[in-house]
């Protein structure tokens, strides 16, 4: 076994489970056969680069999961955040900004006021009832 063939294979057995797709659904995405998918899921599959960059593409795996597995996996919430920003032309990118700063400036003030009320809770002197 190579050393690139478990993470690569882990990495697209993971992202087809969270998107619930079959193998065969990620071959005919990446217009190859069902066999390549499975040889890259069980570590036998040694892809040129016309295969892995669909792939990886296609279920949106961050290739440092691949590459870099030594860096830990980051939360799917959080690689889908990316992907979907990824995505975003420079215009939808500069629109988001503000909205993105407003929405996590609500959620950390909400964050930050209930965690003050448990700390605050947590110091008051227990009743003698």
């Amino acid at each position: 076994m190579r050393d690139f063939s478990r993470p690569l294979g882990d990495a697209v057995k993971r992202a087809r489970g969270e998107q619930d797709l079959t193998q065969a659904q990620v071959a005919g995405m990446i217009d190859k056969d069902t066999r390549t998918v499975m040889n890259i899921e069980n570590y036998k599959g040694n892809p040129k680069m016309e295969v892995l960059y669909p792939l990886i593409r296609s279920l949106q795996i961050d290739p440092r999961e691949i590459f870099n597995p030594e860096m830990g996996r980051e939360s799917p919430s959080i690689r889908r955040l990316r992907f979907l920003v990824a995505d975003c032309g420079e215009q939808e990118a500069a629109t988001l900004i503000p909205v993105v700063e407003a929405v996590l400036s609500a959620l950390r003030s909400g964050w930050m006021a209930s965690t003050q009320k448990e700390h605050n809770k947590a110091k008051e002197p227990a009743s003698l009832v």
